[in-house]
This record gives structure tokens, C-alpha cells and sequence, in this order.
């Protein structure tokens, strides 16, 4: 039963999300681990947001800050999806059947397969069957959700995936280092070169034309960040929703859980 299996999700942003999501969506008891300052840019759809915010609903589940394992287990339990600040694995009371490295960094950070029974990476930087036990692809293309048990993912080519013909010009990054502050909100449609904040006295314009699909939460950033996403499709609807690539990835692990169910004697 699903319901028996503890996963912990390491990275609450977008396809962290997707993928807590997915997995609390057909039983699994999920917990998100998250940093103290969560770098998320699309916030409207990620249960990183609940270490901010306390508390944030995506698609009828709802992500809730939990300051302890207990709370996070007791959470889990109930259908919630708990986010925990805490940089590490901690120590549960339920032994995790799986941790997902959802944190994107391109890189192996700490991540190694005696971490529980399934561990499963997403994206570039992991090996399969050396320091995970699978991965999962996350660069858009036919490949998008693709299990692999051996070998790697496509590696990271820095350039942002195409949306709306958009790709590296739909990005915003801080101009210089200092505190960001936004004079708009996700979901706001905005011209090319209009303000949408500022850095220690520098605006930080609109790249392109569109909708507003991530910003980052307001606070200290380093210069050349990821700070905010515009999705030249200008449709507002998605930025309260999953996106495809999210879901994708998330069924690609999704499929590694079940794989990994089926072969226990």
C-alpha cells in the first residue's frame, strides 16, 4: 500500500512540487525539505512557499510549515503535504521509503543511494546506480519524465527551456546584489523594459512582453539570480497551476516508486 510509504522530497520549488504533489495525489504520505530563505521564483505553485507563508494550497492539497518531525509525520498522515526547513535529512520517526533530490542544482550536493531504500534524482548531476538509485530527465524534449536506472540525465545546457518561442530572454537576474523589492505580482501582464522592481536603487525591467510567471520572494539575492520568469504566452490561468513539465517529471518518479514497489518480495 502507498499509504505505508514515506517520501521525502528535497526541494519544494516547481518540480519538487509536481512532484509532492503527484505522489500525495494518489497516497503517498509526502514531506518537502526546504532552505530557510527558498529561492522558488514561480511561488503561486510551490509548497516552498509555506515556510514564508505558512500554508499554501495548489490543486486541493494544501502545503503547511512544520517546525518538527513529529508535526511533519503527523501531517503527512492526515493528507497534507508538510514543509520543513531543514537543509539535511533529519532523523524520522518512519523510516522514508524514498528520497527525491528535487533541488535542481545541477550538481550532487550530498545525495547518496544509502539514504533510503529508493533514491532518485532529477535532472543532470546524479548517476544511476552509483549515487541514486534512478533518474529522472527534466530537460524538455522527447526524453521529458524519462526513468533511467543507468547513467545519466541530458547534461545542463544553461539555456532555459522554450515557451512561447521565449527561451534565455524570458529570464530576469539581479542586476546587482542588495535587497529585491516588486512594484508587481505574479499573474500581472507587463511590456518589454517596464519596471517591475528594484535592487539597491537599480530597476529591474521586463526582458519581454507577457505575463508575469514567477518572482522571487522579496529579501537579499546575490547579482546574476534567477529572480523573476515571464511567460510570453500571457496566459494568467497558468500561473496558479502545475505546470506540463512539473507533472511530467513528476510521473517519471511516480513510475520509479512503483517500479521499485513491485520488485519488493
Amino acid at each position: 500500500m502507498v499509504f505505508d510509504h514515506l517520501v521525502v522530497v528535497r526541494g519544494g520549488g516547481d518540480l519538487g512540487t509536481g512532484v509532492a504533489w503527484r505522489l500525495r495525489r494518489v497516497g503517498f504520505p509526502v514531506v518537502v525539505l526546504e532552505i530557510a530563505r527558498p529561492l522558488t521564483i514561480r511561488r503561486t505553485v510551490a509548497f516552498s512557499t509555506a515556510v514564508t507563508e505558512g500554508s499554501i494550497e495548489i490543486d486541493r492539497i494544501t502545503g503547511k510549515h512544520a517546525s518538527s518531525v513529529i508535526d511533519a509525520e503527523a501531517m503527512a498522515g492526515a493528507g497534507d503535504v508538510p514543509v520543513m526547513v531543514s537543509p539535511d535529512i533529519p532523523a524520522f520517526l518512519s523510516t522514508p521509503s524514498a528520497v527525491i533530490d528535487a533541488r535542481l542544482a545541477k550538481r550532487n550536493i550530498d545525495t547518496r543511494r544509502d539514504q533510503a531504500p529508493l533514491v532518485v534524482g532529477l535532472g543532470p548531476g546524479f548517476v544511476a546506480g552509483e549515487d541514486c538509485d534512478a533518474v529522472v530527465e527534466t530537460m524538455r524534449g522527447h526524453d521529458l519524465g524519462r526513468v533511467i536506472w543507468q547513467g545519466s540525465a541530458l547534461p545542463n545546457t544553461g539555456v532555459p527551456g522554450v515557451l512561447g518561442g521565449a527561451s534565455a530572454d524570458r529570464i530576469v537576474r539581479a542586476p546587482t546584489a542588495g535587497v529585491v523589492t516588486w512594484f508587481t505580482e505574479i499573474g500581472a501582464m507587463v511590456d518589454e523594459g517596464e519596471a517591475l522592481g528594484e535592487i539597491a536603487g537599480a530597476t529591474v525591467r521586463a526582458t519581454i512582453a507577457g505575463v508575469v510567471r514567477g518572482l522571487i520572494a522579496p529579501g537579499p539575492v546575490e547579482q546574476g539570480l534567477k529572480i523573476a520568469d515571464i511567460d510570453p504566452r500571457g496566459d494568467v490561468n497558468a500561473t496558479t497551476s502545475i505546470s506540463d513539465k512539473s507533472l511530467s517529471v513528476a510521473g517519471g518518479v511516480l513510475e520509479a516508486l512503483l517500479t521499485w514497489m513491485s520488485a519488493q518480495p
